[in-house]
């Protein structure tokens, strides 16, 4: 039963400036972070210019960067063997692969934005774990791109922020090839330590809303299911193009838009599609109710629209596994308050709501079910909201 543990962020960063220092024959620019995501709540609406709930992770990538006196740009992971290098050009849409697409292609991103990037040496370290639907990619987007900002002189403000978020869902979705919306990049750039953020994914605005289960004596349990997780399999895509297509049948440019959400289900012919839309709409009211729940206090009823969201996510949307299904039954028999997948789904991760007393059985009990389905070992980590994209040395 594995817990994945963030480690300690200053360690980490002068670790990684030891090491940079040791292949490069100097000391970086700085050592920058960014975290992974967990969402509370508001899946798959984001692309529909709904709402969702994101909060960040301890969990975090982190970026030491060096200025080179040449234009060619070098890439290196702790997590990877692989070694990129080449001049900036070479991390463009169509010719990036691996995680290269994401650290390059923001890169490549910012350059089309008028950045002097120039040559540069970046060597990367993380503690999101990739596949888990965790967002382990925005996590090293933000983190190469608040570096690329700060070698730029630039004072990494609100607005700035904003600038990098977009710049960032460009290299995932151009470069990359994931047809995502801009929650995890967002919330990687304006996370706040005891804080959700609310984010309208229509006009893009946000707020801070207090999260800190903590303080009602409850944790909130982040299982990695360990099954196989990809958004740029088919799966993302094929339910982005059912919205789409029932926002072309509404007359809507985004789903959110529609005001009749009754009449406009009802006019939907195709079951598939009015399942999709059933969700977005059911999705976003959930939203809305658990901010309210959350000004109340009453983590109680927050748990049960948690786990609504897993069976709308399980039978409208049907980006669920039996993977994920098991956390969520499993959590619930042996005490969660709610619980429910999180993420794009197809595996990935699942959270659970749990009283602090109650944590241990809850993982005891979902590792015993997976070892008697045969299933490999599932990993836990526990997610106290943190600080978002920052220089650390």
């Amino acid at each position: 039963m594995e817990n994945l543990d963030p480690g300690q962020p200053d360690a980490i960063a002068d670790r990684l400036a030891a090491e940079f220092t040791d292949l490069h024959g100097r000391a970086p620019l700085g050592v920058f972070t960014a975290p992974g995501r967990v969402n509370l709540i508001g899946e798959h609406v984001d692309y529909n210019g709904g709402l969702c709930l994101p909060m960040a992770l301890p969990h975090a990538t982190y970026a030491a960067v060096g200025r080179r006196e040449d234009d060619t740009v070098t890439l290196r992971s702790k997590q990877s063997a692989d070694t990129f290098a080449g001049p900036l050009e070479s991390f463009g849409p169509g010719r990036a692969t691996g995680w290269a697409a994401y650290a390059g292609g923001v890169l490549w991103s910012l350059a089309q934005d008028g950045w002097d990037v120039g040559g540069l040496d970046v060597v990367v370290d993380s503690r999101v774990p990739v596949g888990a639907g965790l967002s382990s990619s925005a996590a090293l987007e933000c983190a190469v791109a608040i570096a690329v900002a700060e070698a730029a002189g630039s004072t990494l403000d609100d607005d700035l922020r904003g600038r990098l978020v977009k710049a960032c869902m460009r290299a995932e979705q151009d470069v990359a090839g994931a047809p995502t919306g801009g929650m995890d990049q967002t919330i990687a750039l304006f996370g706040r330590a005891a804080s959700a953020l609310l984010l309208d994914c229509r006009d893009w605005s946000s707020r801070q809303v207090t999260w800190d289960p903590a303080s009602a004596g409850l944790t909130l349990l982040v299982v990695d299911t360990r099954a196989s997780h990809s958004l740029t399999d088919g799966g993302y895509e094929a339910r982005r193009r059912d919205c789409e297509t029932a926002s072309g049948i509404l007359g809507v440019a985004l789903l959110r838009d529609v005001t009749d959400q009754a009449a406009a289900l009802e006019s939907l012919e195709d079951e598939q599609v009015r399942r999709r839309t059933r969700h977005v709409f059911t999705e976003i009211d959930r939203v809305e109710e658990a901010v309210d729940l959350l000004g109340a206090g009453d983590f109680e009823a927050l748990g049960r629209a948690f786990t609504a969201s897993h069976v709308s996510l399980r039978d409208d949307y049907e980006v669920s596994c039996d993977e994920l299904d098991a956390v969520v039954e499993v959590a619930l028999e042996h005490g969660a308050l709610g619980a429910r997948m999180t993420g794009g789904g197809f595996g990935g991760s699942a959270i659970a709501l749990v009283p602090d007393e109650r944590v241990d059985e809850v993982r005891a009990a979902v590792a015993a079910t997976y070892d008697g389905r045969g299933w490999d070992a599932p990993a836990f980590l526990t997610a106290p909201p943190s600080p978002g994209a920052r220089r650390l040395r």
